[in-house]
């Protein structure tokens, strides 16, 4: 079983500046940081010992970019928010998935080669991951679960059918 966010609910993952005084009042990272704790929590909840990879195009520094600075910040966010969590990153997904990949890209990592928790850099990417496990790898997809709410909350798919809206409903009867 594994756990992936954020798939489906399109928050901004740009800083939050206050309107009046230009100060920015949460950063993307921690936003991110915020997502990979809530998913790591709604993981727990179905039984996964959470091992958490903030998914990224670098593994540890192989690439440099805004999305590979968000993903190591939003790391260190996670780490100091959630001490006791297992999260690194940045991680390529074959890094974070693979332990033979795991070796050669991300040695020493606490995660790396035995991720079950994804964190995708944007929705973009994971609602094409999240959609490739369902319908090339096999996988059930049950979600998006709107995590962080006084009660979970569901938007199904447009794609899914009466058992999945059926098995999403006892899922989140199960969550409160």
């Amino acid at each position: 079983m594994y756990a992936m966010g954020d798939c489906a609910i399109n928050i901004s993952y740009e800083d939050t500046v206050d309107k009046k005084t230009g100060e920015v009042t949460l950063t993307a990272a921690q936003k991110i940081a915020e997502v990979a704790i809530e998913t790591a929590k709604t993981g727990a909840a179905f039984g996964i010992d959470p091992k958490v990879a903030m998914l990224s195009y670098s593994t540890m520094g192989s690439g440099k970019g805004p999305t590979v600075t968000m993903m190591r910040d939003a790391t260190a966010a996670a780490k100091e928010l959630a001490p006791d969590l297992a999260v690194d990153g940045e991680l390529q997904f074959d890094a974070a998935f693979s332990p033979v990949v795991a070796k050669t890209k991300a040695k020493g990592s606490p995660v790396a080669g035995q991720a079950n928790t994804f964190i995708f850099p944007d929705i973009n990417a994971g609602n094409i991951g999240y959609k490739i496990a369902q319908r090339l790898g096999g996988f059930e997809a049950y979600g998006p679960i709107l995590q962080g709410l006084n009660a979970p909350i569901n938007d199904l798919s447009r794609g899914c059918n009466a058992d999945e809206v059926y098995q999403m409903a006892i899922i989140t009867a199960g969550l409160k």
